[in-house]
């Protein structure tokens, strides 16, 4: 049991020709091989670090802000 011999292969191009014709199926190869390019360019692009994605938006208040806020709450708070 491995992949697809040559009677499957040669059946499915039959029916790809027949469905798009023969002017359309280079146009067809193209395209859906750009695609699958773009597809892996898509993966092998780093994404930048979590820590870059927090700070770069810069709606996140710092931790400092939030620790100090919370200290002086909590201090208030015990007596």
């Amino acid at each position: 049991m491995g992949g697809l011999r040559m009677p499957e292969l040669l059946l499915i191009f039959a029916v790809l020709l027949l469905l798009f014709g023969g002017s359309k199926l280079p146009q067809l190869g193209a395209s859906l091989g750009s695609a699958i390019r773009n597809f892996k360019r898509g993966f092998n692009e780093a994404d930048p670090a979590p820590e870059e994605k927090k700070h770069s938006n810069g709606t996140l208040a710092s931790s400092t802000t939030v620790d100090s806020n919370a200290s002086a709450k909590s201090a208030s708070h015990q007596g």
